[in-house]
């Protein structure tokens, strides 16, 4: 069992490096790099030289190129102390012509070239666009820079080994005092006097990386981070996963004691705390505030995250669909073309047949006219948000269980064992608990996990009518806004629940029977 579960894993895992690899090539090298600018309106605005180098920062940051300008370059070596400020500043504007570059100019244009030249880049340079003889057009400033599209195994090796971070204390890299780690029985964020261990860093991007609080599960961490990807139109700047896992909707606020004693009303996290460099020195408010650098905060919500709200309307509608579609089912099989079985097929077939679209704008009219909210509103929410959702996406489930289990079943029924059975004198009954019914249930019972993960992907079309503030369409929105780090990060994310769910599949298909055994024995 355990080398068939290894097995299966590292195909699976195998299995999503290349989904992952044929998605980057789809939205990386298939589809054109200039389909992000569609809805960029910085981009319509800019012209000339500067559109060019816009163009050139966004395809670096939405991971298409390695983009360095000549600018970035020469404060780089006088960072490295390979020249003073002096010489960067004498040798970091180049003419409007080449030709015309003054010497020293001349000197760090060629290590530049040559340098990136050598690493493969392409070095490009500007031209300035006149207005006139003697005047610049408006974004028309001469540009120097270098480029190079990054490889496929390059992208691939970055974007897996970044997935998993573990934070240390060596992240910080200014110079900070007492570098370390300190356990603490009393967490100061309660003010010392309530027992709440924590583990708090100082060098650490985050300043809490153990703790507890009043909010489920209730012990937390920031010592493994997960990064899927960042959003860079779906949601700025923040990872996929935290986009999916983040509260959402109105701020709630609370007596808050901040580390220099002040107290107010506010709806910050102090918990979440990482560290942002020079902030306390930048503003008063950081400075009245935090002892130290620590002062990057989220924010309380007062509402679920998106994988919330998706799960909340998943899982109780596939427990509904178990519930309801298993009895049905049975009832179905045993009343073989008699009315029963002939008004349940006559369901299946409705609602399999009839588009999902339809018919949740169909129980969508329904409910509003049974006095059922027909939109989800995080303002004011009530527990007859959820029925309608839950009711859409039940149904279907319910008349595919209820098709399957009744195949399996007729298909047992006239099984030889069976007949085997009844010749023995056991009652119908028997036969059906002991007999069919098990044997039936097994291929029903191997998609139990996937429907249980599957409720924190979401529904797209339910999620979508009902404007249920889920995951459901965050693929197809990041897809229609060209957000590429969210593409992959959703297609990983999909793909490790498949592998994770058909696994789990296999163990509960096996618990089940005790006959499907995933070892091989010599003969």
């Amino acid at each position: 069992m355990t080398k068939y579960l290894l097995k299966r894993l590292l195909h699976g895992l195998i299995s999503v490096v290349i989904v992952v690899a044929i998605v980057m090539i789809l939205v990386y090298s298939l589809m054109s790099r200039e389909v992000i600018f569609a809805r960029d309106g910085t981009f319509t605005k800019r012209s000339n030289n500067d559109r060019e180098i816009y163009k050139y920062t966004q395809w670096e940051k939405f991971g298409y190129l390695d983009y360095v300008p000549y600018s970035e370059y020469m404060q780089q070596l006088a960072k490295d102390g390979e020249i003073d400020e002096e010489t960067r500043a004498a040798a970091v504007s180049i003419a409007k012509e080449a030709d015309n570059d003054p010497e020293i100019v001349k000197e760090y244009v060629e290590k530049f070239t040559e340098y990136y030249e050598g690493k493969g880049y392409t070095v490009v340079r500007l031209d300035p666009v006149m207005l006139t003889k003697t005047k610049l057009d408006v974004g028309g400033r001469q540009q120097l820079f270098a480029y190079k599209d990054y490889p496929l195994f390059r992208r691939l090796w970055t974007y897996f080994t970044g997935i998993l971070k573990v934070d240390d204390v060596n992240y910080v890299e200014d110079d900070i005092e007492d570098r370390g780690l300190t356990f603490t029985l009393h967490d100061p964020i309660y003010g010392g006097d309530k027992f709440s261990p924590a583990i708090i860093g100082n060098g650490t991007k985050h300043k809490y990386l153990l703790y507890f609080d009043s909010n489920f599960p209730y012990l937390h961490q920031n010592l493994l981070t997960v990064n899927l990807g960042l959003s860079y139109s779906v949601n700025n700047g923040v990872d996929v996963f935290d986009t999916m896992t983040q509260s959402q909707g109105a701020y709630v606020t609370s007596t808050i004691t901040y580390p220099t004693g002040l107290t107010e009303e506010a709806a910050y996290d102090l918990h979440t705390a990482t560290y942002a460099p020079g902030s306390r020195d930048s503003s008063p408010m950081f400075s009245d505030r935090f002892t130290d650098d620590y002062t990057n905060v989220s924010l309380h919500r007062a509402n679920m995250s998106k994988t919330g709200y998706s799960f909340v309307i998943g899982i109780i509608s596939v427990v509904m669909a178990y519930l309801l579609s298993m009895p049905l089912g049975i009832l179905m099989a045993r009343n073989k073309d008699k009315l029963v079985d002939k008004i349940g097929t006559l369901y299946i077939v409705f609602i399999l047949a009839v588009p999902s679209l339809a018919y949740i704008f169909l129980f969508k009219a329904l409910g509003g006219l049974a006095g059922l909210p027909t939109t989800f509103m995080m303002e004011g929410e009530t527990w007859l948000m959820y029925v309608l959702p839950i009711i859409s996406l039940a149904l279907p489930s319910i008349a595919n269980l209820m098709k399957w289990l009744r195949r399996y079943m007729i298909d047992q029924m006239n099984s030889d064992y069976v007949k085997f059975a009844r010749s023995g004198g056991l009652s119908e009954g028997e036969i059906f608990s002991k007999h069919i019914l098990k044997n039936a249930a097994i291929p029903i019972v191997h998609g139990i996990p996937a429907s249980v993960l599957g409720a924190l992907v979401g529904a797209i079309i339910t999620e979508r009518v009902y404007l249920v503030p889920g995951a459901g369409n965050l693929l197809t929105t990041a897809i229609n806004n060209y957000d590429n780090g969210v593409i992959v990060g959703l297609t990983l994310f999909y793909a490790m629940l498949s592998i994770l769910s058909i696994i789990l599949g296999d163990i509960l298909m096996a618990m089940v029977d005790p006959r499907i055994s995933f070892s091989t024995k010599a003969r």
